[in-house]
Order: structure tokens, then C-alpha cells, then sequence
């Protein structure tokens, strides 16, 4: 149990995928304008991070470690997360036209986003089982949507402060953003 804490708190905070590694920026800056689009990106990555790295891990243990054929992975892997986040476009779709279309084209980006891709590669490179990869990309996950949340927010907030011409739009952003991942730092002393 206490190793999962230290996983989860390790890639929420400490390892936090977009502002320590850099993962995910193009959601991260691209729809991070609201927090409303925001938290209902954060929770479509939390649900397609937690699922791909459940399924990923299942299906690297139990199908392609027995059969030696681990050089598929990454193949299999960008099979998977497509799949999965072609059923949240669906759902949203169906249930949630408004969110669907205020996310537009951030939400396919999801399958190309490369913190979910990184997220089941690392559960595989530092040989988590499935559960320790569920709760890694759920805590990834986690740590994306406080990231674009607060970024948001942010943003929101900047609208209508004086802000030099040379610094409106996405250089303040760009600052923003790194003022953040300055901050994250910060949270490298707890592990």
C-alpha cells in the first residue's frame, strides 16, 4: 500500500507529466482557456490514462511477455489508446454536445497525446505490474488535470489584467506555464 501512495504522489505532484516532463502540452496550452473545458479534459484523460494503463499493462503481462513478441508494444499500445479514446468521443458525443464541442479537435488529440502513450511506456520500462500501472496512470492523470485546471484558471483570471502587447496571448502563457513548472519543482523534496 505504501508503495502505490509513493507511485501516485510521485507521478501526480513530484513527476507531474506536464510540467516536469513535458508530455501533453498541446491540451495542456490548447484548451486550457476555461476551466470548465479544462476539468472535462482533465476528466476524459483521467478515464482513458487509467483504462489504457490498465489494459496495456494486462495485455504486455499476459500476451506479449509470454509470446516474446515485446517489440509490438508500442504498436499495440497506440492501438488501445486510439481505441478507447474513440468510445469517450462517442459518449461525450451522445451525453455531453456542449463539452464535445468545446473541446473540438483537443479531444482526438487525446490518441496522439503523448503522455498517455508515455504513461504505458513507463509502467513498462520501470516493470510495474497492473495494478501499480493503474494507479500510475490514474495519478498521472490526476496531475494532468491539476495542471490544466490551474492553468485555466489562470488564464481566466489574465483576461483582464494590463498586460504588455508583447506579452498577450501565448507568451504570457508560455510564461504562465513555466512560472508553474517552476513551482511543481517544488514538490520534488517529498520523495
Amino acid at each position: 500500500m505504501k508503495e502505490l501512495l509513493l507511485i501516485a504522489i510521485g507521478s501526480a505532484l513530484v513527476n507531474n507529466v506536464v510540467l516536469s516532463q513535458f508530455l501533453g502540452l498541446c491540451p495542456f496550452l490548447g484548451v486550457s482557456k476555461k476551466v470548465e473545458t479544462a476539468s472535462g479534459m482533465g476528466g476524459a484523460v483521467i478515464f482513458v490514462l487509467t483504462l489504457s494503463s490498465a489494459v496495456t499493462g494486462a495485455i504486455y503481462e499476459f500476451i506479449l511477455s509470454p509470446l516474446d513478441i515485446t517489440y509490438l508494444q508500442t504498436i499495440v499500445f497506440i492501438l488501445v489508446i486510439a481505441a478507447l479514446v474513440q468510445f469517450v468521443e462517442m459518449f461525450l458525443k451522445k451525453s455531453m454536445p456542449p463539452l464535445y464541442n468545446a473541446l473540438g479537435v483537443y479531444l482526438p488529440l487525446i490518441t496522439t497525446n503523448c503522455a498517455v502513450l508515455g504513461v504505458a511506456l513507463t509502467n513498462v520500462q520501470k516493470s510495474y505490474s497492473v495494478l501499480s500501472g493503474i494507479v500510475n496512470g490514474f495519478a498521472t492523470a490526476v496531475g494532468f488535470t491539476i495542471a490544466i485546471v490551474i492553468l485555466a484558471g489562470l488564464r481566466e483570471k489574465m483576461e483582464y489584467n494590463d498586460i504588455p502587447q508583447s506579452f498577450k496571448g501565448t507568451p504570457i502563457v508560455l510564461v504562465t506555464a513555466g512560472l508553474m513548472a517552476i513551482a511543481f519543482f517544488g514538490f520534488s523534496g517529498l520523495l
